[in-house]
């Protein structure tokens, strides 16, 4: 092989795909949309990457999708694979989002709660990655985690857990 395959798309579950993309739009203000509108969303979380001295990169922004739990697309029949139910507790996938510099988790978390979702644990220090995280299960039982840049020399709060 000489050039690695690319992850295009990461799909989040949901047996309201319309619903789900708007909780997404509302929290974290990405753009949501419907492919058809109830079947399958895409959403377009944020603009270009930035670069080192925050101007906008060539490397476009990657995209998340929210597939309908009874009837998942694409499938070879219209008919689909038959309904199946939405993942709940602990081995599930887990979705990463960066906080932007112009946000902060504590309004993440809020928005998220706010509109049904359930804060598993925060204020937590990696220092393996050098990153701040909080988590979250959204409405449908996908999870969440928020990471903060911690940067260089980080003074770690003595009440966040660490390791």
């Amino acid at each position: 092989m000489t050039y690695p395959n690319t992850l295009i798309f990461v799909d989040l579950v949901s047996d309201d795909p319309a619903a789900a993309g708007q909780f997404y739009a509302d929290v974290f203000g990405w753009t949501n949309e419907g492919r058809p509108t109830g079947v399958y969303h895409r959403l377009v979380p944020g603009d270009q990457f930035k670069n080192k001295d925050g101007s906008p990169s060539e490397i476009g922004n990657l995209h998340i999708g929210i597939f309908n739990s009874n009837n998942p697309r694409p499938f070879p029949t219209p008919e689909g694979p038959g309904p199946a139910p939405l993942s709940r507790g602990d081995r599930k996938a887990r979705i990463w989002v960066m906080v932007s510099d112009d946000d902060t988790p504590e309004r993440i978390l809020s928005a998220a709660e706010a509109r049904g979702a359930k804060i598993l644990w925060k204020d937590h220090y990696w220092s393996e990655f050098n990153g701040y995280n909080y988590a979250f299960e959204d409405p449908w039982g996908n999870e969440i985690i928020l990471w903060g840049k911690a940067g260089q020399d980080p003074d770690v709060p003595a009440t966040y857990t660490r390791e």
